[in-house]
């Protein structure tokens, strides 16, 4: 399975995500916000082109944010306006752009924080609640009104796309403490955001819509249009269809089930057939060494569950994509 799946076509990563994704509680509690956090106005909606028009922001581009830092959107000094934080960030193991923050109010009260970085925004069309230095806001309270709520600035349309928090606060005021960090992650972007280091190599600035030939694409997968899946996946299809994800992760080996293929690339690359119904295999690569026993990966699932393995060869078609993935991909320094 791909890594990090916002479609119910490609299955998330359970075993990656288990390892290292961020998971955020949501215990109940009574309701203590005005004793213990000041709630906020919500912004006023603005003209319409602020929240329902075009985004033309030249410092939210798909392509500057594919390179900011997370944490700093969580960290001390950002979670200052909440309370006391506890301890510093914690990046994801899995991802690139998401981060996890924790304060105490001055109730004692834990706030959990966890932001993600140019990744799929739900319910735009009918949550949008405002503008925030002038993009979108939107806003989604937990169907229980108690315990968190997820707040998100726009930052492209066609798909929704922006910087989202999702908060848990038992016992205050969640939908508030979003919008105090969104408000504070705008003002972060408009000035000089932390960006990741510049190596050579890296596939943090790659378009990952880019880097399959249309043609290549057609003789797998008919007519397939790319569709960004957040700032470092692309899908092609629906029912059947591609993914092509690149993350941060452990150095894929051979063993459980995945055996050596061959993509032409620097580094060996490992090929899993599925075992569910239908045909579906994932390609997996190391592309350059990313932090201490970490590496960027770079990873491709072929699926279509209208057929069966032995008259559709999907490790065979997985792995000619990929071939070709690879070679359009940055050379590793």
């Amino acid at each position: 399975m791909v890594h990090d799946h916002r479609a119910a076509r490609f299955p998330k990563l359970s075993a990656l995500v288990a390892v290292g994704a961020l998971v955020l509680s949501a215990c109940g509690g009574p309701d203590l916000g005005k004793e213990n956090f000041a709630r906020t106005t919500v912004p006023a909606a603005g003209d319409g082109a602020a929240t329902s028009g075009p985004i033309s922001d030249p410092a939210v581009t798909v392509a500057v944010l594919r390179e900011v830092q997370p944490c700093q959107f969580v960290d001390q000094g950002a979670l200052a306006q909440l309370g006391t934080a506890q301890g510093d960030p914690v990046p994801s193991t899995v991802r690139f752009d998401e981060c996890r923050g924790k304060a105490a109010d001055p109730g004692g009260k834990v706030i959990t924080a966890n932001v993600e970085v140019g990744g799929i925004v739900l319910f735009a069309s009918n949550k949008t609640t405002g503008a925030v230095g002038g993009l979108p806001q939107v806003e989604v309270p937990d169907p229980s009104g108690t315990t968190g709520c997820s707040v998100s600035v726009l930052t492209a349309r066609n798909p929704d796309l922006g910087v989202s928090f999702r908060i848990d606060y038992p016992g205050g005021d969640a939908c508030a403490a979003g919008r105090k960090l969104v408000a504070s992650a705008v003002e972060k972007l408009h000035g000089s955001p932390q960006k990741y280091p510049s190596n050579a190599g890296s596939l943090l600035p790659v378009d990952p819509c880019t880097v399959l030939d249309p043609s290549a694409v057609d003789a797998v997968v008919m007519g397939a249009k790319p569709r960004p899946a957040g700032l470092h996946a692309c899908e092609w299809g629906s029912v059947d269809g591609l993914r092509v994800t690149m993350f941060p992760g452990v150095q894929p080996r051979e063993g459980d089930g995945w055996l050596k293929a061959d993509v032409g690339g620097m580094s060996q690359a490992y090929a899993k057939q599925g075992t569910s119904s239908g045909s579906s295999c994932q390609v997996k690569w190391q592309h350059r060494l990313w932090a201490p026993e970490r590496a960027e990966v770079v990873q491709l699932e072929y699926r279509n569950p209208d057929v069966q393995p032995a008259q559709d060869d999907p490790c065979g078609k997985a792995t000619g994509l990929a071939k070709q993935l690879a070679g359009k991909l940055p050379r590793p320094s």
